[in-house]
């Protein structure tokens, strides 16, 4: 699910290709979301990229690709936009009422898939992973964690539990467990396990530039580490996570 803001510049941009041919510049998307520094354009743009719907092609007149829409035609409308609800003329009732979706759930839920165990599969754990500054190389710790299969795609996988901030505004919080696809080669622009100096490990953003690889935090507090190329293995990329409230 998309945030509002997300959402209006997904829309946005897809309309100024289409009207243009050519991508809108960051001011025009500034501008056009009514936000005070393109920074906040460029971490929208990261998330967006990170689900899926934005892929970023740098060095063309159309840097930016619009993958595909929300299957909505416009943004959902605010709780407090909502028309409030009709006073009841009957006698006070004090218990819980729905007021958003309608209907009885048991019908909703009739014939709906329902995951089972047989639906999931265990995962080496190895461990926590920096999201912030990088660690000691991982292990495996003998552990297993359960995944749903449709999080799953080909290959060998295995998880981490993340450890610091730097990842947030990729929708990567502290504590989280991510699913990675093991390998050792990504694209530009994914966000990866890096092996650095086969000593330290980190989760960010992959970014080549020349014979070097910068590795990008998606938060506006750190910098960027830039690395000569040969010093730096890739051990996965991220496919998914799972977060507990």
């Amino acid at each position: 699910m998309l945030t509002r803001k997300q959402h209006e510049l997904l829309l946005f941009i897809d309309r100024h290709l289409k009207q243009t041919g050519f991508s809108p510049s960051f001011d025009e998307m500034k501008d056009a979301l009514n936000l005070r520094s393109k920074s906040g354009i460029h971490r929208l743009i990261s998330a967006l990229e990170e689900r899926g719907f934005l892929q970023r092609r740098h060095h063309r007149a159309r840097a930016l690709e619009v993958l595909r829409l929300p299957e909505m035609a416009s943004p959902p409308v605010p709780q407090e936009e909502a028309a409030p609800a009709k006073p009841s003329s009957g006698p006070a009732d004090h218990s819980f009422v729905p007021n958003v979706i309608k209907g009885d759930f048991a019908g909703r839920l009739a014939g709906a898939p329902i995951a089972t165990d047989a639906d999931a599969v265990s995962l080496p754990f190895y461990g926590r992973i920096a999201a912030g500054q990088p660690i000691e190389a991982l292990r495996e710790t003998g552990a297993q964690v359960s995944v749903p299969m449709n999080l799953l795609g080909r290959g060998d996988h295995y998880t981490l539990e993340v450890a610091g901030d730097s990842m947030i505004e990729a929708g990567i919080l502290d504590g989280d467990t991510v699913i990675i696809r093991r390998g050792d080669i990504a694209d530009n622009g994914q966000i990866v396990v890096a092996l650095i100096d086969d000593q330290e490990v980190t989760l960010k953003r992959l970014r080549r530039r020349g014979s070097t690889i910068a590795l990008e935090p998606a938060n506006a507090r750190y910098e960027s580490r830039i690395v000569p190329s040969d010093r730096v293995r890739i051990q996965g990329s991220l496919v998914g996570l799972l977060r507990r409230y």
